[in-house]
């Protein structure tokens, strides 16, 4: 079979990374990377680190508003779709990419299957959110990674084609834990003395594009003596150094670039804490035993919050020193919410059986 697979932004290049090796056995694979995310540290370097094939088509979009972006996608999408003729569109996630993808899959009447279908937050105004059911309620084949997204489903009565799989991030997760056990990633050379540190992340345009957020956010963090190592988003660092807050930045801030897939999953393994807006790393720190704080008021990752491991404190100042200061102890669930190993391969069967 002939797939196109649509990807766009970091966490749909760590989740393609595992799949694409299984699809590849028995089928032909394009890949189409739109250029959502296009800096070095964002995008190239994860192809290169997760010895994934080169993308067959960079459509170069770049950075702009929702619906510029999407748009843009939309009209470099189809060009190619036409040119190729694949028999099947492949998309990850919740990104403006995914939703671009669907859509042309969609119009084009090009069979569509969506990994990590059945997500929701029910916060319609996140544009991540409605990404998610849109591109849900056009799909053929709804790979669902948790029990609870199957449920989602049936509630907006999405059944058929629908398959619990698994997290894909399961084997890539692992994969990349014994890569860095056997040393072939660079590790972050940064002398901290031994002192138990916290990952910072905040990348979501509700924190980054709104000052008032990003200040309390940073008002929060700055309550701890911990050092916190923050890899800042290019949005996130236009925005600091616009409204000035990079000037007011806590002396406990280690800032530092985007980083690496391998270099942040090292990151979190070695931290005491992690603390982000990002779904993926909330995941990622569950499946490490990681102690996460978000920084949103709502997660499409409920099972993450499973006694207490990951608490939702929004870009409130007071709930941010709140979480800081709890002596919770993350409690590693026995259940495994996200499935088992295989969830590539599982995935990769079923599209070649249709």
């Amino acid at each position: 079979m002939r797939i196109a697979t649509i990807v766009g932004a970091r966490p749909q290049f760590i989740k393609c990374s595992s799949l694409s090796k299984e699809l590849r056995k028995k089928n032909e694979e394009i890949i189409i990377h739109t250029g959502q995310h296009y800096d070095e540290n964002m995008s190239n370097v994860f192809f290169r680190e997760l010895k994934m094939p080169k993308p067959d088509y960079n459509l170069n979009v770049g950075s702009g508003s929702q619906s510029w972006q999407t748009g843009e996608m939309l009209i470099k999408i189809e060009e190619v779709l036409l040119k190729e003729k694949p028999e099947m569109v492949l998309v990850y996630g919740d990104t403006n990419s995914t939703l671009a993808g669907a859509l042309v899959a969609s119009k084009m009447g090009i069979p569509l299957a969506h990994v990590e279908a059945g997500l929701r937050s029910y916060d319609r105004s996140m544009p991540e959110e409605m990404n998610r059911v849109l591109t849900d309620h056009m799909s053929n084949i709804l790979f669902a990674p948790t029990r609870r997204a199957v449920v989602n489903l049936r509630k907006e009565g999405v059944v058929s084609g629908v398959h619990a799989v698994g997290d894909v991030m399961v084997d890539t997760l692992t994969n990349a834990k014994e890569s860095i056990k056997k040393n072939e990633s660079p590790i972050l050379d940064l002398d901290l003395h031994d002192c138990p540190f916290i990952v910072l992340t905040i990348h979501r345009p509700q924190n980054t594009d709104n000052s008032k957020n990003l200040g309390s956010i940073i008002a929060g963090l700055g309550g701890t003596k911990n050092p916190i190592i923050f890899p800042m988003h290019p949005r996130t660092k236009k925005m600091m150094i616009t409204t000035g807050l990079i000037k007011k930045m806590p002396k406990n801030f280690i800032v530092i670039e985007p980083v690496s897939y391998f270099e942040m999953i090292r990151l979190m393994m070695d931290s005491k804490l992690v603390v982000t807006d990002s779904g993926g790393v909330q995941k990622e720190a569950f499946l490490l035993g990681r102690k996460c704080i978000t920084l949103r008021d709502n997660t499409e990752w409920p099972e993450t919050m499973v006694n207490g491991n990951n608490i939702l404190v929004g870009a409130d100042t007071g709930r941010i020193k709140s979480a800081l200061a709890s002596p919770w102890i993350f409690k590693k669930s026995r259940a495994k919410p996200f499935g088992c190993l295989g969830a590539s391969r599982r995935m990769a069967a079923i599209i070649s059986d249709c």
